[in-house]
């Protein structure tokens, strides 16, 4: 049951930091003619680490006693990068509208991709659950 639970929770992990990166990539297309506007993204996988706990997070260090150090797994918000700019432009405006295109379209297909994996893994428990009198 562990196993199940485990496996549910990473893909319920991985569902909420894919829509995060969905609202950062609608943000960067949404200012793409704001002058000055850097874009922003996320490392996933890395991010992805940190909130299922399989790397450490980096914590700033204690000075105090009362500062408390961030646990691996804590719910925080990922490390946001700044997109480099493949061309300079007069207005310093950093957003690349066909990057920004494709990471959209390849993040919406990978969110779905998730949701699917997760409603496969509900119904497989529901039909294990199920007597033999039932199928």
């Amino acid at each position: 049951m562990q196993r199940l639970t485990d496996a549910l929770d990473f893909q319920a992990q991985a569902l909420v930091l894919r829509a995060e990166r969905q609202r950062l990539i609608a943000s960067n297309i949404a200012n793409a003619d704001t002058p000055g506007y850097v874009a922003r993204d996320m490392d996933f996988a890395r991010a992805l680490r940190e909130a299922t706990g399989q790397a450490q997070a980096v914590a700033p260090a204690a000075t105090q006693a009362r500062h408390l150090a961030v646990a691996g797994g804590a719910r925080a918000e990922p490390q946001l990068l700044y997109t480099r700019s493949a061309q300079d432009n007069l207005d310093h405006n950093s957003v690349d509208m066909d990057r920004e295109r494709a990471a959209f379209a390849d993040n919406t297909v990978k969110y779905e991709a998730t949701l699917r994996f997760i409603n496969a893994q509900a119904r497989t428990m529901l039909d294990a659950m199920k007597s033999p009198n039932q199928a």
